[in-house]
């Protein structure tokens, strides 16, 4: 199972049981826009989830603007949409996929492989004349169990680390601009980590879908060079969407990337540590 899906085929899949379709649709600046749109119209039987409220952990002004969820906090949410150890779970959003990354990433850090986010979301799906629903679904809860993958996540102290005795390079998913700390509005500090490289997560698309294999593996080979995809550790503002280019990766074959989730709102809430522009 690809890490990709396209509408036909989820057009295919609805109403099958142990198919769960979750709503990411989010504004960075309008928090409250995503579970309004939902209410709106969505895809059939899609339930929804917040980037905010069940996709965070609790701020505490050091640990970035979207901390990690407790682990049993987020498979307890998860198993009240519906989703158990072997649902077959399709993500969406309506900005390209980074918040659908967001859970398919989440997901997998659960233990959880059976996931999936539509290529093109919402968009894709209103062009291809898809159907809409306007009613919230009932639910039957499942019980979600957690095999944490504490692997695929690298902590502040190693990032830190890394800046002395390089282990991996890290991959800032910004744009070029925040990455040299020009129009920087969400963060109080501009810049980046020393060390890291840049790759627009935006680069990954074309026409608002994913690019093919083939060209993200030529477009990523040119960023890697010598590099094996195990050494990057992917980062963005706050550990969103860095998960974007993680699934570009796995969708091109390039797996084994790390996340740090803390990001440059984790890293630069503490003025001690080095910032590049």
């Amino acid at each position: 199972m690809g890490v990709l899906i396209e509408v036909a085929q989820v057009q295919a899949l609805l109403g099958q049981a142990d198919v769960v379709l979750i709503d990411c649709r989010h504004e960075l600046a309008n928090p409250d826009a995503g579970r309004a749109a939902y209410l709106q119209s969505h895809l059939p039987g899609a339930h929804f989830i917040s980037l905010d409220d069940d996709l965070s952990g609790l701020k505490t002004g050091r640990n970035g603007r979207h901390p990690l969820p407790n682990p049993a906090t987020l498979a307890l949410k998860l198993g009240g949409l519906g989703i158990g150890p072997t649902t077959r779970v399709i993500a969406y959003d309506a900005s390209g996929g980074p918040f659908a990354a967001r859970l398919w990433w989440l997901l997998r850090w659960l233990g959880h492989d059976q996931v999936q986010v539509l290529n093109g979301g919402w968009g894709a799906w209103l062009a291809a004349g898809g159907e809409l629903e306007h009613r919230i679904a009932a639910i039957e809860p499942q019980h979600l169990p957690v095999q944490l993958q504490p692997h695929l996540a690298v902590g502040v102290e190693e990032v830190e680390a890394n800046l002395a005795q390089p282990q991996f390079q890290l991959v800032d998913a910004r744009s070029a601009e925040r990455f040299v700390g020009i129009g920087e509005t969400l963060d109080p500090v501009g810049g980046h980590i020393p060390g890291a490289a840049n790759r627009f997560f935006m680069d990954n698309l074309s026409d608002g879908r994913f690019k093919s294999a083939e060209q993200l593996q030529q477009e990523w080979g040119v960023l890697l060079g010598e590099l094996s995809p195990e050494l990057l550790v992917h980062q963005c503002g706050s550990g969103v969407t860095a998960c974007h280019n993680l699934l570009a990766l796995e969708s091109a074959g390039l797996t084994g990337g790390r996340l740090y989730p803390g990001s440059w709102s984790e890293w630069c809430s503490d003025p001690r540590r080095a910032l590049a522009v």
